[in-house]
């Protein structure tokens, strides 16, 4: 009895507020990444528990507990060691976000920038941090902080982050009319479901199957465009 109980026990996801890559509360699902990975899991036949935590205490929680699910986790080189990377469910090109020229590489934004705007705990932070950006340069923004509101008040010069969630907020913000500049894309890592380094091989093993199906089914693809906003020029 006690090891049906387990069985039937709803498996921990660990998630953050990051549009459109994961949402909490959208009438229309749980965004990019989060849509994928819930779609997989109840093809296996699993119960979920969304956990709401900030990011950082959440990364901490999952690679020191025992079969916990985080989502979307970028495979760094910081991180290899602390999780069990189950599969890649998107790739999520990063840029620079301005109002004015746009950059053309990390030398010249980290020559040009005094204030780079990255959400805080993500993997942007290490990606300007291994270009040689000093902690002076890197301005960590806290969940509910609006990257767009500081970029229009000149708070940050620019903002370094995944495509999608530039467009996206932008998109439904205020400033929308405003002319947003976007960089070349500068750097490109999957975005991973993870586990917990103790993780249940059989669970990993089904997620993994699950995951790439709905990939090769055209699936994920089409659960992922239905959060993308018309994408202006570069």
């Amino acid at each position: 009895m006690a090891g049906a109980a387990s069985a039937d026990e709803p498996i921990k996801l660990y998630m953050p507020e990051a549009p459109p890559l994961t949402l909490h509360h959208y009438e229309g699902g749980h965004g990019m990444v989060g849509d994928v990975v819930l779609t997989a899991l109840a093809r296996i036949g699993k119960l979920t528990h969304i956990v709401v935590e900030p990011w950082p205490r959440a990364q901490v929680n999952v690679a020191r507990g025992k079969n916990m699910l985080i989502i979307p986790l970028s495979r760094t080189p910081e991180r290899e060691e602390l999780y069990t990377w189950i599969v890649s469910v998107m790739e999520l090109e990063r840029a620079f976000f301005s109002l004015d020229e746009p950059v053309e590489s990390f030398a010249q934004a980290r020559q040009r920038y005094r204030r780079v705007g990255v959400g805080l705990g993500t993997a942007q932070v290490g990606i300007l941090q291994r270009e040689g950006f000093s902690d002076e340069q890197i301005v960590q923004l806290t969940l509910g902080e609006n990257p767009v509101h500081l970029l229009t008040l000149g708070r940050i010069d620019a903002w370094f982050t995944g495509v999608p969630e530039a467009l996206y907020i932008w998109d439904g913000s205020a400033y929308r009319e405003q002319n947003l500049r976007r960089s070349p894309t500068l750097a490109s890592t999957g975005l991973y479901l993870g586990c917990s380094k103790e993780c249940d091989g059989q669970l990993v093993e089904q997620l993994r199957a699950a995951i790439n199906e709905l990939e090769q089914d055209g699936v994920s693809q089409r659960l992922r465009q239905a959060y993308l906003p018309l994408q202006p020029d570069p």
